[in-house]
């Protein structure tokens, strides 16, 4: 029998945001939640490249934790994965707002990040991603009729206060953008135009071609025709070194960027 966030879906698409809806995430949860209160926004702490690679952890859960361990699963393309319309493992002790019951009453986001900010393994946040993130936060709490307040980053939520760090980016400005975008003063998503100055389209995965061939070309990879996840992790690598927002689409400024390498 399905859970109580069959709604989810639909309040994301209705917003204009991506969403693969994973196998089984109806009837997945620890148990039903109760009445929702607010959202809990989390990052992943996984692999540096991928656009969601720590989906199956998110899914089956980890050693000594089992899944789901989020509702929701966050690329760093922008992506709403829906993973579970139940319960799921994300908060433990805390409280916000006095709510303490976070598994049960706060819908949990897991967003794909290292939770790195210095050395190697450093992952600035895409812009694509954040501005998703911001709007999913909003549809869901324009959906439950709670305000910005109710979202809250697991490091303000977790007690004792310092036990965890997730989010890494500032929650206060993150409430501000989802305010804005609840009362429609928010300005409109940047929207990656299809074609650049030269009528190069713009790629992304899923698209197959003679453009595709020449990104692979570019990037020294096995030209298969086909922007596959090889090719993707390829161009965020590629990005990440031209200080480029590491999206994973090649649109007009990644197609200078490859033109000039």
């Amino acid at each position: 029998m399905p859970y109580a966030l069959t709604w989810l879906p639909r309040v994301l698409q209705d917003a204009g945001l991506k969403v693969a809806e994973q196998p089984g995430w109806q009837t997945r949860g620890h148990g039903d939640v109760g009445p929702i209160k607010g959202v809990i926004c989390h990052h992943t702490a996984g692999p540096l490249k991928g656009n969601m690679p720590s989906l199956k952890v998110i899914t089956e859960g980890r050693l000594g934790l089992s899944g789901p361990l989020a509702q929701l699963g966050l690329g760093r393309d922008g992506t709403f994965y829906i993973v579970a319309a139940g319960r799921a493992y994300h908060a433990g002790p805390g409280c916000w707002q006095g709510i303490t019951t976070g598994n049960s009453s706060f819908i949990g986001i897991e967003a794909e990040n290292t939770g790195l900010t210095s050395g190697a393994s450093a992952d600035p946040w895409p812009e694509i991603q954040i501005d998703a993130y911001e709007r999913g936060v909003a549809a869901i709490l324009k959906k439950i009729k709670a305000n910005a307040i109710m979202c809250c980053g697991h490091k303000e939520y977790a007690l004792p206060l310092g036990r965890k760090v997730d989010p890494t980016f500032d929650m206060k400005p993150f409430r501000t953008a989802v305010a804005a975008i609840m009362a429609g003063t928010a300005p409109a998503p940047r929207i990656i135009p299809v074609a650049d100055a030269a009528n190069r389209p713009t790629l992304r995965r899923g698209t197959t071609g003679a453009y595709v061939t020449q990104v692979q070309n570019k990037l020294a990879l096995a030209a298969n025709d086909t922007y596959d996840g090889a090719t993707e992790a390829a161009v965020r690598e590629f990005q990440r070194k031209k200080n480029l927002v590491p999206d994973g689409i090649v649109g007009p400024r990644t197609w200078a960027s490859l033109e000039a390498a």
